[in-house]
């Protein structure tokens, strides 16, 4: 049953990409913070790269100013999620996530097959907001729509 509000979030070791590449804890990155994370199918991929991260990048500061940290996360490895990060000028403190095996897409209960399109098992596009590690809102996208999940739609469901 995928994750709803009201439901912790799990607690699985991610690959967070800053300068370098370090491993840290769902459960330490979400603890006492209020966060959303959202979740493209994959780095480099059209809507994701022309729409999903790129309105969180020109929204990050309104985040910010509500006390909301942001993340982003995917199915990718970590040197992909680090050269998408630059190539879309991803601000300082906008976490970039790889969930390289899935792990954590799997234990939310919100991974695709994307096999069809030569890409395996991949994370739905959804958007999360979580305070203290809890899920207050769990915005899932249905195939093919980019409405739900988007920054602008986020910050208006956060109070």
């Amino acid at each position: 049953m995928p994750i709803q509000a009201g439901d912790r979030l799990p607690e699985v070791p991610l690959q967070r990409i800053r300068d370098g590449i370090e491993t840290i804890d769902t459960g330490n990155l979400f603890e006492g913070r209020k966060m959303v994370i959202f979740a493209v199918p994959g780095a480099f991929t059209p809507t994701c790269s022309e729409k999903h991260l790129p309105g969180f990048v020109e929204h990050f500061d309104a985040f910010r100013d509500k006390g909301v940290g942001v993340a982003c996360l995917a199915v990718n490895d970590p040197f992909v999620m680090q050269a998408w990060a630059q190539s879309q000028h991803v601000p300082d403190g906008l976490l970039m996530l790889s969930d390289g095996n899935g792990d954590f897409t799997r234990a939310l209960g919100l991974q695709m097959d994307a096999s069809a399109y030569g890409m395996g098992t991949r994370s739905k596009r959804f958007a999360i907001y979580a305070e203290d590690g809890v899920a207050k809102k769990v915005l899932v996208e249905a195939p093919g729509e980019f409405r739900v999940s988007s920054a602008e739609h986020m910050l208006t469901q956060i109070p």
